[in-house]
């Protein structure tokens, strides 16, 4: 079977983008994994799968496929790639676009720049709920790695992250740490692994360890958790600029029972087909 495909990123966190609007699709775990591959497939962070409506508030359904097959819930930096997808491919010409993603809906707002405003949703910071293993809700936990503890703030945006405020963003022990916070007990579902260093209270550098892929370039959902933790902290204000390797978002949060907001850039790389049989 062969199927279209456009690839797309959103400050370097590359996606392959496939139209499941008019032509149902399901990937194996197998047919993911080879799409993903960077040397035999396409090559990719995330798949995205475009979606017709699930429920009546929404215009389309958003699914996320890791580049190990897996699929998760919550993709911020898919999300501004998803909302360009739709309208270059004539899918829709609404300016702002509802999407069900996971056990979310988002708003996605075109704007006159080019750039992508997305409603996340509202953060979540009850454990069971997380999922994260603790007793009780706290802003920060003690977090057992084989090395020592490390303290991380965690909540949800729809998807899990776990952040730590460190010193130095760039000498950050993100391949070391990344992967045992990824899958320590403590997370179910696992979590995204976030290391933060703040310059100031409208500035923050951050990189990410997404679950499933390994560190990327941006992490959208990652900045806007990281922004959150701050803020909870005291030591953000509502409008912060989050730089990440690949590049700058902005996140706005106004406090707990509101939504998170999130601002960045989507590109459109290539097309091309792909031959689906295995």
């Amino acid at each position: 079977m062969r199927v279209k495909f456009t690839k797309m990123h959103a400050l370097g966190n590359d996606f392959v983008v496939l139209n499941a609007v008019s032509r149902p699709l399901a990937l194996t775990t197998e047919q993911a994994r080879w799409v993903a591959d960077r040397r035999c497939g396409v090559g990719c962070d995330q798949i995205l799968l475009v979606e017709g409506p699930n429920r009546e508030d929404v215009d389309f359904k958003f699914r996320i496929i890791n580049a190990d097959g897996g699929e998760v819930e919550q993709c911020g930096n898919g999300a501004r790639c998803f909302a360009l997808f739709v309208r270059d491919q004539g899918l829709t010409d609404k300016p702002e676009i509802a999407v069900a993603a996971g056990n979310r809906r988002l708003t996605l707002q075109l704007e006159d720049n080019g750039e992508v405003r997305v409603d996340m949703g509202v953060p979540e910071f009850e454990p069971d709920l997380i999922p994260f293993l603790a007793s009780s809700r706290q802003d920060v936990y003690d977090l057992a790695l084989p090395d020592g503890c490390v303290e991380v703030s965690v909540l949800s945006m729809g998807n899990p992250h776990a952040v730590q405020i460190v010193s130095d963003v760039d000498n950050a022990p993100v391949a070391q740490q990344g992967p045992l916070i990824e899958a320590h007990r403590r997370f179910p579902d696992r979590v995204n692994a976030g290391f933060m260093a703040i310059d100031s209270r409208r500035h923050v550098r951050v990189r990410v360890y997404e679950r499933g892929v390994g560190e990327t370039l941006a992490c959208g959902s990652g900045a806007c958790a990281a922004v959150v933790v701050g803020r909870l902290r005291g030591l953000l204000d509502e409008d912060v600029q989050v730089d990440m390797p690949g590049g700058r978002l902005t996140v706005e949060w106004f406090g707990n029972g509101r939504p998170v907001y999130m601002t960045g850039p989507a590109v459109s790389v290539f097309e091309g087909e792909i031959e689906l049989n295995f």
